[in-house]
């Protein structure tokens, strides 16, 4: 990241589920938004304190439990915002007296820093990921190398592969993943080598990527994930 961004983006990874925290830390005003508290929050209150910092926001990217479980004990501390998508908050059924509801294009200041909310449908129906520069805080949507299930409740492999083929045209090649769990052979990435070698991103067809997410993929390919060349996803006669 440039060193002259208003924003720094610190991760801790946490609990045994492997999950990326974020904390986006606005330089100029001391404000900080902490993205999915889960696990360990006095990790997290620590790492705000070594920076400085006062946690003023609570950015969601999904309302499953292994992203969220640490919200009240922020609460505790912190006089914090709580930001999701209104889809999600419906979704969730959760927090409805409290938060800030927004919509896909919405933009959330955090003193000089701007937020950009992307709605991403297919984990849940309200997932989403926040655009800060060039880096896209990506939760559950999508991991390097990988994606995330859409066989729990709330979660829907056609509206993925929309969400995914609206993210390969529409974001840049320098696009830096930050995603929602350490999955894969290394913890970030950039959108271009997700492009060449996440085999989520390598179909056209809606029906061959429903088959490869919900029956293929959890069968055949085996953790921590690395990059698939195009073509060599699944045999062509598994469909």
């Amino acid at each position: 990241m440039n060193d002259a961004a208003p924003f720094s983006i610190h991760a801790l990874e946490l609990g045994p589920m492997e999950n990326f925290v974020y904390l986006i830390e606005d330089r100029a005003s001391g404000r900080a938004a902490v993205v999915d508290p889960a696990w360990d929050v006095p990790e997290v209150l620590a790492l705000a304190d070594r920076h400085g910092v006062r946690i003023t926001d609570i950015l969601l990217t999904h309302s499953h439990h292994d992203h969220i479980n640490g919200i009240d004990a922020v609460l505790q501390t912190h006089d914090a915002q709580l930001h999701l998508l209104k889809d999600e908050a419906q979704f969730w059924g959760s927090y409805l007296d409290i938060p800030t509801l927004h919509h896909g294009g919405d933009r959330i200041s955090l003193g000089d820093t701007e937020i950009e909310v992307l709605h991403t449908p297919g984990h849940t129906p309200g997932s989403a990921c926040y655009r800060i520069g060039d880096q896209l805080i990506t939760g559950d949507t999508l991991f390097v190398y990988g994606c995330g299930r859409c066989d729990l409740r709330g979660g829907d492999p056609e509206q993925m592969f929309h969400t995914l083929k609206d993210m390969e045209r529409k974001l840049p090649d320098n696009t830096v993943i930050l995603p929602g769990h350490n999955y894969a052979v290394q913890s970030t990435s950039t959108l271009k080598e997700q492009r060449e070698g996440n085999p989520f991103m390598h179909f056209d067809d809606p029906g061959r990527f429903l088959h490869y997410r919900m029956f293929y993929h959890d069968k055949h390919r085996d953790g921590p994930y690395g990059p698939v060349c195009k073509g060599h996803e699944m045999p062509a006669d598994e469909v």
